[in-house]
């Protein structure tokens, strides 16, 4: 049987007090261990709110499941924004490179449904259009219809990088 232990963390900060510590305490866990793996999963989300699950084995072993925060909040932290745009359709708050889209869409990729790299992008560009954010100085659709078009394939041919 597994116990399940879900809770909200902050990023990269997650500590033995609520609502981790009572609600693994009891279940006979290393308390330290697993909040240093919370802490190591979650580091590239500093700053945010995480869902986390733990799922505790009956032989005290643990697993740990990193939910993701959803897009925008991805895309306002990693432009730096407190919040988007009160009119996303005629003001833009912000310019985001492909490189910086393509850090969002790895931060993300398991929970979005695209099947390669540019795809990806492609949701993260989505999720700029509802925010107020432009992509490599364009309108985010038409950095999608670009990117569509193969205009950016030799940028995609090299590997990201954060």
């Amino acid at each position: 049987m597994v116990d399940t232990v879900e809770a909200l963390v902050d990023g990269g900060k997650a500590t033995a007090g609520p609502p981790l510590g009572p609600a693994l305490g009891p279940k006979g866990v290393n308390i330290g261990e697993v909040i240093a793996k919370i802490n190591e999963k979650t580091k590239p989300f500093a700053g945010m709110k995480v869902p986390v699950k733990v799922l505790i084995n009956d032989n005290k072993t643990f697993e740990i499941k990193i939910g993701t925060p959803s897009m925008s909040s991805l895309v306002k932290s990693e432009m730096g924004l407190a919040s988007g745009s009160s009119n996303a359709r005629t003001t833009k708050v912000a310019d985001m490179s492909l490189n910086q889209a393509r850090k969002v869409a790895a931060m993300k990729q398991d929970s979005l449904l695209g099947a390669t790299e540019q795809a990806r992008v492609s949701e993260v560009a989505g999720a700029c259009v509802s925010v107020g954010i432009t992509i490599d100085g364009k309108d985010p659709k038409v950095f999608q219809k670009d990117l569509k078009a193969g205009n950016y394939d030799e940028q995609f041919s090299k590997p990201y990088s954060s």
